[in-house]
């Protein structure tokens, strides 16, 4: 049985709460970016399979991680419905594309900063999740604890395949990508987003 991750393990810096009071007064924009994460977060799953096509377990083992991740997009669009929350496309935040920029091209390094990638971002969502869950509408905070602890199923599993791939490397590794994820999650941003630091004010970047 894989450990859960804990978000104080792996993330370089907790979330500000400025990010929570700004997520707070924008829910309909974050519940879009939500929506969106998990469709992002199955599509990343399956890149792994097709990337890696020869470890069979490895290969189940995300195959069942998309559909749970699918299953969580049908939810938060249920939750949207219910709170009248339209569907609307949006710009992408900097954090995904950022955090991608970050890893290395080419093999061997490729593959395991892909799972350490996911892993943070995972835990990241665990972590928000558990910031939000005890302050958003009734529709919500039982959705939002529920998912926390797939989250944390889901990092522990990228972490268990991080230490599989390089026993010797991984540790160091997570902690360079966590410092670049912290930024990313911390430092003022143009664009609310799931993942997005707080939105800047004036006299910030």
């Amino acid at each position: 049985m894989l450990a859960p991750a804990d978000p104080g393990e792996v993330l370089g810096a907790p979330t500000p709460p400025a990010w929570v009071a700004d997520a707070l007064e924008a829910l309909p924009e974050l519940l879009r970016d939500h929506a969106s994460c998990e469709k992002k977060a199955a599509s990343g799953a399956l890149a792994l399979m097709f990337a890696y096509p020869g470890e069979r377990s490895f290969s189940l083992a995300l195959s069942r991680l998309a559909r749970e991740e699918l299953r969580h997009f049908e939810r938060v669009m249920r939750a949207m419905d219910a709170l009248g929350v339209a569907h609307l496309r949006q710009r992408p935040g900097r954090y995904a594309q950022e955090l991608r920029a970050a890893l290395r091209s080419h093999e061997p390094g490729r593959k395991l900063d892909l799972l350490i990638a996911n892993a943070l971002i995972e835990a990241r969502s665990l972590e928000r999740f558990r910031l939000l869950a005890p302050r958003v509408p009734t529709p919500l905070a039982q959705l939002y604890a529920e998912l926390g602890d797939a989250e944390a199923r889901h990092a522990g599993l990228y972490l268990a395949f991080a230490r599989e791939c390089a026993p010797h490397e991984w540790r160091r590794r997570l902690g360079e990508l966590a410092a670049h994820e912290s930024q990313l999650a911390t430092t003022p941003d143009r664009l609310l987003r799931f993942h997005s630091g707080p939105l800047a004010r004036a006299g910030h970047g």
